[in-house]
């Protein structure tokens, strides 16, 4: 009874707010001023998506009803149509090269021996076990003897899949990367659908990713890092569906006056619930998947918690929160901490599942017998701290010189792509009709336009979310700077171009939302339009150009050397 009638009141004192701001609207007019139409406050908690367009499908002679059905299909036909395109160039010829390819040598190997033993066992040296896999008869020397491996088991695990499924060949070891290489552009469609609230946005995005070559090089390899960026990338996605939903329960316990408007409300913003969170906790396991593929995954684990709460004051602020820091801290810091940081730890102890069970697996009985202050805390678990201790120690203290190592300073113009596979087949070998020799190579090099493009994109993000508060900026922003920052931080360790796959999927966002600028606001005239969409579809279609120019050197075609020393725009790539 209470809370019904501090509702009527709450709803009074609304009621009365805005016939005092009527009167003086009414009196400001004779002096010129237009009174900036309201906007409801649950349609700023969650803008809705945009009703679709028939036009096009009536133009083409379709009945209305057919029109309409279809332009609502088309949130899922254009994205499902992007990712055909995406997975049929990823898939096509997938087992050529016919070779182990740079670390192939190392994660193929240990994903075979994961599934054959639970654990990395040991294997000869490259040099004798690489030509004994690609022989036929094929023998795989795989050692049950402990093997030391310096990243976690889920990647792998990943790539075994294939393995189970194809065997222990290139296609195999490879059919899974590519796998979620494509599901990734599909993803990335949907994801921008919902960030942008636009099928077309959404579209441009997922196709810029089914086009970049940094990131269909590595769909096409047996490497961890693209493992990363497909479980960071799911985890984004579930975050911005919680970010929908819970806004959305915020917004529906608004209060709402006679006239149907719902306002601010410091009582909701300040005391509502967010009901429960259930794409936080997918968000949880996706993220430490992540981390439990390579340790990098950690920091999207770190960039990710802090946005999700940034999300939440934001929420609270805008339902009408007095102090939205102190709400957030009262009723949801502590859920999001439970939902997310315990869901990553299991899911990554759950990811060694075959290392516990294993007696035989590399430090698995360190802390067997042993005592001292830890001795309460299981001795399994306590060797997998010792052997983590190991592997970070090794980690952060890789110093060996390599050929194609780089600074993260020059990822973003490509200063230093890796050369994974190279061959120079002579006159009548390999498919080589020319004089002069030919080469195949397999470079790890982004799309320049799209790269280059992205570098301008993201300053115009910063622009977007610093001056003009773009939550949609600051989330691209965050994610690409969860795959990117990091990095600077180890200046001095032997890093590579190709990590930088693991945000690839933000720098297309980014572009995507750039050239949403470029087509200017759903207000602005047809001429202005219709320039913004020339510029627009120009520069979409220099990038496709770009990647099919690429493409030879992405796939390891044999082609003249001319035409692989005309690729090489830059003495740096070579």
């Amino acid at each position: 009874m209470m809370s019904e009638t501090a509702t009527e009141y709450r709803a009074d004192e609304g009621v009365r707010a805005q016939a005092g701001r009527s009167a003086w609207a009414r009196r400001l007019r004779g002096f010129g001023y237009a009174e900036r139409p309201r906007k409801d406050t649950r349609e700023r908690l969650v803008p809705p998506f945009p009703e679709p367009g028939t036009r096009m499908w009536e133009a083409l002679g379709l009945r209305p009803v057919l029109a309409y059905r279809l332009a609502r299909w088309i949130g899922w036909l254009g994205p499902l149509l992007v990712a055909a395109v995406a997975g049929g160039i990823r898939f096509w010829h997938l087992g050529r090269p016919r070779e182990v390819v740079f670390d192939e040598t190392y994660y193929a190997k240990d994903a075979w021996s994961l599934l054959k033993l639970g654990y990395e066992g040991t294997w000869p040296d490259g040099k004798v076990a690489n030509p004994q896999l690609l022989a036929h008869p094929q023998t795989i020397p795989l050692s049950d003897a402990p093997g030391y491996v310096v990243h976690p088991p889920a990647g792998k695990w990943v790539i075994a899949v294939g393995e189970w499924m194809f065997g222990l060949n290139p296609f195999g070891w490879r059919f899974m990367t590519a796998v979620l290489g494509t599901l990734s552009v599909l993803m990335l469609c949907r994801i921008g659908r919902r960030l942008f609230r636009s099928t077309a946005l959404g579209c441009v995005a997922g196709t810029l990713l089914a086009v970049d070559g940094l990131h269909y090089v590595m769909s096409r390899i047996a490497l961890l890092d693209l493992v990363i960026m497909f479980f960071a990338l799911a985890a984004f996605g579930c975050l911005l569906i919680d970010r929908d939903r819970a806004r959305a329960r915020l917004a529906a316990a608004l209060p709402v006056d006679e006239t149907g408007f719902a306002g601010p409300d410091q009582h909701t913003g300040d005391r509502a619930g967010m009901g429960p969170r259930p794409w936080r906790i997918a968000a949880g396991v996706f993220l430490g998947l992540a981390a439990s593929s390579k340790w990098n995954g950690l920091y999207f684990l770190a960039f990710f918690a802090l946005l999700t709460v940034a999300w939440d004051i934001g929420a609270r602020r805008m339902a009408g929160a007095r102090r939205p820091y102190l709400a957030v801290l009262r009723k949801d810091l502590g859920w999001s901490v439970l939902s997310i940081l315990p869901t990553a730890l299991v899911t990554y102890l759950l990811t060694w599942t075959g290392w516990f069970l294993s007696d035989k697996a590399y430090g698995r009985h360190w802390a067997d017998g042993r005592g001292g202050t830890w001795s309460w805390i299981p001795a399994p678990l306590r060797s997998l701290w010792h052997y983590e201790v190991q592997v970070y120690d090794f980690n952060v203290h890789l110093h060996d010189s390599h050929p194609y190592q780089s600074n993260p300073w020059s990822w973003m113009v490509l200063g230093r792509p890796v050369l994974y596979y190279f061959q120079s087949p002579k006159n009548g070998q390999d498919g080589c009709h020319t004089a002069a020799g030919c080469s195949r190579a397999v470079l790890a090099l982004g799309t320049p336009l799209l790269w280059w493009a992205a570098c301008f994109a993201l300053v115009y993000l910063l622009y977007r979310w610093a001056m003009r508060r773009d939550w949609r900026a600051g989330a691209v922003l965050c994610a690409a700077g969860a795959g990117y920052l990091p990095w600077f931080a180890f200046q001095d360790r032997t890093i590579f171009y190709f990590y930088a796959v693991s945000f690839v999927p933000y720098l297309c966002l980014a572009v995507a939302m750039m050239v949403g600028a470029f087509l200017g606001p759903p207000g602005a005239s047809e001429t202005r339009r219709m320039w913004g969409a020339v510029g627009a579809g120009t520069l979409v279609l220099l990038i496709v150009w770009n990647f099919i120019y690429f493409f030879p050197i992405y796939t390891g075609q044999t082609i003249p050397y001319s035409a692989w020393q005309a690729r090489m725009w830059f003495d740096s790539w070579i």
